[in-house]
């Protein structure tokens, strides 16, 4: 009971840092949030698509209703499985996409806080520095800067498979370690396919690192096998989900180039840049690129330079590894730039998918956020009892301090047009939002696609990580709308209504869509109207 309660109260005190880091959003999770970001309107979209899928077509979950008609649309991004199904009873109730999105956001940073807590318990028997592993897990410049981005807060998993793994190659192997491990990795693995990327180097480092501890033991043979099984369990699981990006990898050329992954890769700078309140206006923003912020904190470097000059990260086989899977997953962060990344490009599909590169940082700050709990922990077992209190809350305090940012500017949420519920009687219809963005502006479209959310109908309309061949060309045809190229286009493509934003148009234009024949007007607000073609 005793261990329950210090868990309930650890998951208590990390939905309360959350809810601070992120302040004022807890105050109207409805109607605020990073809207003025079109994947925070992405991602709310897939949170209630992978729900409303999952009822609706089964057996056809990648095939959403954007980009029509492509296939496999969900596969252009993240598909965020694991996420939507925490948000989807609140779905299914009906609430709306972006109050789901900003609770699945919160919950996501208390559950990595509260998991990565629990590995630094484990492996420390000290509360605060067990916190600290937390705090520096959940809340940290990379996290705080990627809000829009709901995967990026789900590593809840992550520690639970370094449990297993630990355990597995600590006291041998059996039937739960396994299962354990196979599952919290497949869970991680279903939150993002970055996610999978990572928890699949961190496992392999860790177990390499500490090959000499597992190969000198009895039960090796039985290590081997049971972490093959793990594997295999884990691919069984993972490949319905991953059959439909290899099958648009193949189809529609979804391959990120090794120029674009140096494009966004880390940049050493990267790892000096932080927002926090405490740092940007002292020094942080000479180095900020408004791309990526990877600066670990000064309690992590603090700790870490301790745990190295006093040899515990030598000495501790945990610290050990997490400091390789750190170092490895900095060098990875540079992307193409480092000799070899081409290599492994070429002979690993799921990395020819990876764009940023630099989100291998967000390894280091976890493998060093570890690396520091463990020297946090050395270090209050030296002190005086007095002076080790003040160390374990100083750190934490600190911790905390190094990636405050609160309070946040959310923007306002007037919700979904009513005008698009109209679209939810039409079960075959067929959409346009017009104007048709072109490709280079496809974010334009976010908003539109998150609006598809109150009818579910097929739209040409899209955004997501990845632009269809398709879709050019739908743009090419409807930039001259409403020219014959325009009308010509429609009619092959079976679109049956068209939502026009007419302050895009002058009023001759939408004067003539109104007498067209062609059409026929189904409602209008102060900005949109909603036409039916009649032909």
């Amino acid at each position: 009971m005793a261990v329950r309660n210090r868990g309930l109260a650890a998951l208590g005190l990390f939905a309360a840092l959350a809810v601070a880091h992120t302040w004022p959003l807890a105050l109207a999770p409805a109607t605020t949030g990073r809207v003025d970001h079109a994947d925070t309107l992405l991602n709310a979209w897939i949170l209630a698509w992978v729900p409303h899928a999952l009822l609706t077509q089964p057996l056809h979950l990648f095939d959403a209703n954007i980009f029509f008609p492509s296939r496999d649309a969900l596969a252009f991004s993240e598909h965020l499985f694991v996420p939507a199904m925490i948000g989807a009873p609140l779905t299914w109730a009906g609430a709306s996409p972006l109050l789901v999105h900003n609770l699945v956001l919160l919950l996501g940073m208390s559950l990595t806080g509260w998991a990565w807590c629990v590995l630094g318990w484990r492996w420390t028997r000290d509360p605060f520095a067990a916190v600290f592993v937390g705090t520096v897990a959940a809340f940290n410049a990379h996290t705080l800067t990627r809000l829009p981005h709901v995967q990026a807060m789900h590593v809840e998993f992550l520690p639970l498979a370094l449990l297993a793994l630990d355990r597995l190659i600590a006291n041998g192997p059996c039937v739960r370690r396994t299962m354990t491990m196979a599952l919290a990795f497949s869970a991680q693995a279903l939150c993002s396919g970055y996610l999978l990327v990572l928890s699949a180097l961190s496992l392999t480092v860790v177990a390499l690192v500490r090959v000499r501890e597992w190969m000198a033991t009895a039960h090796r043979w039985r290590v081997i096998g049971a972490a093959s099984g793990a594997g295999a369990l884990s691919i069984l699981l993972l490949l319905p989900f991953l059959v439909p990006y290899l099958r648009v990898q193949r189809v529609e050329g979804m391959t990120r180039s090794l120029d674009e992954v140096a494009l966004y890769s880390a940049h050493p700078l990267d790892y000096l840049t932080t927002t926090a309140r405490m740092h940007f206006d002292a020094w942080s923003h000479t180095f900020y690129r408004s791309t990526d912020a990877l600066f670990p904190g000064v309690a992590v470097l603090v700790l870490v330079a301790w745990a190295l000059a006093s040899r515990v990260a030598w000495r501790d086989l945990r610290a050990r590894a997490m400091l390789a899977v750190a170092v490895v997953a900095l060098v990875a962060s540079f992307g193409p730039r480092v000799p070899g990344y081409a290599v492994a490009w070429e002979w690993m599909p799921l990395l020819q998918g990876i764009r940023g590169a630099a989100r291998f940082g967000y390894l280091v700050t976890l493998g060093l956020g570890v690396v520091a709990g463990i020297g946090l922990a050395h270090a209050r077992r030296l002190a005086p009892r007095r002076a080790a209190l003040a160390l374990g809350l100083g750190a934490v305090v600190l911790a905390n301090a190094d990636a405050w940012r609160a309070p946040l500017a959310f923007e306002r949420f007037d919700g979904i047009p009513a005008i698009y519920d109209l679209l939810a009687a039409e079960p075959a219809a067929v959409v346009v939002e017009l104007p048709f963005p072109e490709p280079e502006r496809v974010d334009r479209n976010a908003r539109a696609v998150l609006a598809s959310t109150r009818h579910w109908g097929r739209m040409l309309n899209g955004y997501s990580g990845f632009t269809p061949s398709s879709y050019v060309e739908h743009a090419r045809a409807l930039r001259g709308f409403p020219d014959e190229r325009a009308w010509t286009l429609l009619r092959a493509r079976g679109v049956t209504h068209l939502v026009v934003h007419d302050t895009a148009y002058d009023a001759a234009v939408i004067d003539g869509l109104l007498h067209d024949h062609r059409l026929r007007l189904v409602a209008r607000t102060p900005r949109l109207l909603l036409l039916r073609l009649t032909d």
